[in-house]
């Protein structure tokens, strides 16, 4: 049985996907606050996390940003559950290293369809074969070792944002939709919001630097890396 923990101070809503999640089959564990959830991560150790960004004792985005910093906890996938919807917000969550972000309100049938989403994606990475280097520009892709360089220097990038590069990467010159993107990058096929790619495809140029500009933008459809 897989383990959510909930890290959610609105005790109703905590209690609601905790019943919804138990109904799914998953063992639903809540907490209102965001120290003491930080603290239930490392020592119960959950398959996935749901993470409310204000929340008392220690913010959402500060518990993110531990739970990546922590060896135990750093490969969790987190899906952040927030009142918040701007697009500042959706940037800051992916960038301590949020997986998914859900805006309230929202049906549980969505959240549950993220999670499982989230998790297959987890549960379905393959690692390739040793010393299998892919190169693209300026951009080295060490897909064995999950780590990329550019222009000589290693850039730190999420393991959607390194999933999301190596897949249009590896289709170079291939206009990439959003919906497709999500397909194969996030696992959704029929929920998923195409501004989550666009948050993606921001933070990943800008983590590159001038070697992301390989990332070319489709107008109204998506994207392709092109030399």
């Amino acid at each position: 049985m897989k383990k959510v923990l909930i890290i959610e101070d609105e005790k109703d809503l905590a209690e609601l996907l905790a019943f919804n999640l138990e109904k799914e089959g998953y063992s639903a564990i809540c907490v209102h606050d965001g120290k003491i959830g930080l603290e239930r991560a490392g020592t119960d150790l959950p398959d996935l996390i749901l993470l409310d960004l204000m929340l008392p004792g220690m913010h959402g985005t500060e518990v993110c940003k531990a739970l990546r910093k922590d060896q135990r906890t750093v490969h969790i996938p987190i899906i952040m559950i927030t009142a918040k919807g701007d697009e500042i917000d959706r940037v800051v969550g992916f960038e301590v290293g949020a997986d998914d972000y859900i805006v309230k309100p929202f049906s549980m049938r969505e959240v549950a369809l993220r999670i499982k989403a989230v998790m297959r994606r987890f549960e379905h990475e393959v690692q390739p074969p040793a010393d299998d280097l892919f190169t693209v520009g300026d951009i080295v892709i060490d897909k064995e070792r999950h780590t990329v360089m550019s222009a000589g220097s290693e850039i730190d990038l999420t393991s959607t944002e390194f999933k999301l590069l190596l897949f249009m990467a590896e289709k170079k010159g291939c206009v990439q939709s959003r919906e497709k993107l999500l397909q194969n990058v996030w696992s959704y096929n029929n929920v998923g919001d195409t501004r989550t790619v666009d948050t993606h495809v921001t933070r990943l140029r800008g983590k590159l630097g001038e070697a992301g500009d390989i990332i070319k933008t489709i107008r109204g459809f998506g994207y392709k890396i092109e030399e």
